[in-house]
């Protein structure tokens, strides 16, 4: 151990040997007793006044924060943490991924990061139980995994949200979508048409979401139902936030996506939100659609709008023997319309389609292309030039817009 981390140590023995007895301190409390350990110890090596800060401060994440990653937390511009077990760490900027002079001195270190961040949500974490989904209390959405399952010790994987939604006019600004898809899109929610968004990991999928909530009219009774939670639809006066919940140390019951869509039909939702369906759930939403609650909205994973209708289909089947060709017709009557995100070559995250769902046959769901994006610039520019056009074709569906009274020119 160097000098330094020697000298940490002291002061971490230090804190505990005060704090003994005195229950939970403040972290005035924490920071005083530190300052004071600071002063002591240091009387032996001598550390400048800007050590002295720096150790203070990473003394203090160590027991009260997140350790070496605050510092990455702390940081705006950071979108996405990766830990490597005590090999390396790695976080986003800007669409790059760069490495981080700074690791993990051991793997107990880290562990006790992760006990931290479940501690206070009910979510054990340990052998027994090695996987950790939790949502930190400033938004940050966290995976971390433990052996057995993890081979190169504890890993953990942080995705970074804003501090604020961004609202849909400035998706539209930094190049998203065009004006006239944005304008469609704010009527097609505001009049209740079912809606599913599409895209890879990291193409935007939450924050879209989140951006077109704010079209929802305000008297409707909103459910949001996710694993974990990470939708933030500010201001909205009736909504009701539900979140799976593992089995914890004492064994009850879990509670999954399943169990709460069943929930959420006996609390008198208009419309109702999946975070994001992976599996059977899949069964339970377009019921839900199919049964009234028109407006509702989910995400999933794929690479194109006709894939996420694969995908569907595979999902559906996981959670219900029926035929394939009923499966379809489910699809088709429940989602209305498609949208899928991607993340481009130059790491922007873009609008690449609006498809409206149409029928179902013998070949698969019928999808009626609205908009699409097309690259304007040279494919070999490292930046990504092009926009969401029309299509030409017309929405085939208009009786939501005409109940909502809400008009429309051809598209």
């Amino acid at each position: 151990m160097n000098p330094v981390e020697d000298l940490k140590e002291q002061i971490r023995e230090s804190i505990l040997s005060e704090s003994e007895g005195r229950g939970a301190l403040t972290d005035e409390e924490v920071i005083g007793i530190i300052d004071r350990s600071i002063q002591r110890l240091s009387d032996k090596s001598f550390l400048s006044l800007k050590e002295k800060m720096i150790l203070r401060k990473e003394i203090f994440h160590s027991i009260r924060k997140y350790d070496i990653l605050q510092e990455l937390l702390d940081r705006d511009d950071v979108t996405e943490i990766m830990v490597n077990g005590t090999e390396s760490i790695f976080y986003e900027t800007g669409g790059r991924i760069i490495r981080w002079n700074k690791t993990f001195e051991n793997q107990e270190k880290i562990f006790n990061v992760i006990q931290r961040m479940a501690g206070n949500k009910d979510r054990p974490v340990n052998a027994a139980n090695p996987v950790l989904d939790v949502v930190l209390d400033d938004g940050s959405r966290v995976n971390a995994a433990l052996r057995p399952v993890a081979l190169n010790g504890p890993v953990i994987t942080i995705r970074r949200f804003g501090k604020r939604n961004i609202k849909l006019s400035e998706l539209t600004d930094m190049g998203a979508l065009s004006r006239d898809a944005a304008e469609f899109l704010k009527k097609i929610v505001a009049s209740g048409y079912n809606i599913f968004i599409s895209g890879s990991t990291g193409s935007g999928k939450t924050t879209f979401l989140n951006a077109l909530s704010e079209f929802i009219p305000r008297d409707e009774r909103v459910i949001t139902i996710e694993d974990p939670a990470e939708l933030r639809m500010e201001d909205r006066p009736n909504l009701v936030r539900l979140e799976t919940k593992g089995r914890d140390s004492e064994g009850a019951k879990n509670i999954t996506i399943r169990d709460l869509i069943r929930t959420s039909l006996r609390m008198r939702p208009d419309r109702i939100i999946v975070g994001e369906v992976r599996g059977a759930e899949t069964v339970d939403m377009l019921q839900a659609m199919n049964t009234g609650h028109k407006g509702s909205m989910s995400t999933g994973h794929a690479n194109s709008s006709g894939d996420m209708v694969v995908r569907l289909e595979t999902m559906m089947l996981m959670g219900m023997d029926i035929p394939l060709k009923a499966v379809r017709e489910q699809i088709a009557s429940a989602i209305d319309i498609i949208i899928h995100l991607g993340r481009l070559r130059d790491k922007s995250r873009r609008v690449l389609s609006i498809d409206e769902v149409l029928c179902a046959d013998d070949r698969g769901v019928k999808l009626n292309n609205l908009f699409f994006f097309r690259e304007e610039g040279d494919l070999n520019d490292k930046e990504v030039k092009g926009r969401l056009r029309k299509s030409g074709n017309k929405l085939n569906n208009r009786e939501k817009l005409r109940e909502a009274g809400i008009a429309m020119e051809d598209i």
